[in-house]
């Protein structure tokens, strides 16, 4: 992996992104790749799941479920699935490794194989590069795109869900572990989208709503024209600014796309928001980046 220029810094903060080729070697995309296969065959699928949908009680306790499940998803290894894969008793129509749309949110911190990929020394170095101080990984997921219905990703701005303030704290690292391609539904960005602040928060609930998290403010509609398509080879990086305009079109192509992102703040002068979804726990404070 060569080591990134001034000159490549300095189009990340122009743009709101950068990618990096062959960051990542084929042996740790494909350590990755089998890693999961193994946690994915050991699954339990969460009881939620498998709740049959009859009275409408049982449907909110359903959603309930549903929403203790992700709230709580911080410091631990949890399952999300795409829509429509079980039946109405709960059993996978297709077979799981295939029904699965992420793993998340802290592979990070209870996986050997995935910490070691994200406080890997040359992770550390590009932090050091951005001139990160006091960077903390906030939260880690596995996103499969799976074949034929990888849903699409809508226009957002990771500071919608992860808040700081300051804003321009957050910064995502995406890596590509198969090659993503305009057919399979690689990342769209709009270029120099992260110098207007964001629109939208997504929020907890007060408790006793009826859901768990709430929407403050609107997605502005954006014009598809300054969507630029960032199609990246197995290996690639991409660092993505919190607050810039990203997207990710429907996987109508019969090969997935895998990729492993994880989250870091920076949390010199940083205040996290009481208000996100996602909160450090006793048991899992945000570990530091650098090792």
């Amino acid at each position: 992996m060569a080591s990134v220029s001034q000159h490549q810094i300095q189009k990340f903060h122009k743009d709101g992104f950068l990618f990096l080729e062959r960051f990542f070697s084929t042996e740790e995309c494909d350590s990755m790749r089998s890693q999961i296969q193994r946690i994915v065959a050991e699954m339990e699928v969460p009881p939620h799941c498998r709740t049959a949908f009859s009275t409408r009680e049982e449907e909110q306790l359903q959603a309930q479920g549903s929403s203790d499940y992700f709230l709580t998803s911080g410091d631990k290894i949890r399952f999300f699935f795409e829509k429509g894969v079980l039946d109405e008793k709960g059993n996978f129509l297709i077979p799981k490794e295939k029904s699965i749309s992420k793993i998340g949110h802290a592979l990070h911190a209870h996986d050997p194989v995935f910490k070691q990929i994200t406080h890997s020394p040359k992770v550390q170095e590009l932090g050091r590069k951005l001139g990160l101080e006091r960077p903390v990984v906030v939260q880690s997921m596995y996103i499969f795109k799976q074949p034929g219905i990888g849903g699409e990703v809508t226009p957002h701005q990771d500071a919608t869900f992860l808040h700081t303030e300051p804003l321009g704290r957050v910064l995502g690292f995406w890596i590509a572990l198969e090659d993503a391609t305009l057919e399979n539904g690689c990342l769209w960005f709009i270029p120099g989208s992260h110098t207007n602040g964001i629109s939208r928060r997504m929020v907890r609930a007060a408790s006793g709503a009826s859901t768990c998290v709430e929407f403050v403010g609107s997605e502005p509609a954006y014009d598809d024209k300054q969507f630029i398509p960032l199609p990246i080879n197995k290996g690639g990086l991409i660092l993505i600014h919190g607050e810039v305009v990203h997207k990710s079109e429907l996987n109508s192509s019969e090969s997935s796309r895998h990729a492993f992102t994880f989250h870091v703040m920076e949390a010199k002068g940083t205040t996290w928001s009481k208000e996100n979804w996602l909160q450090p726990t006793p048991e899992l404070p945000f570990p530091s980046l650098y090792t």
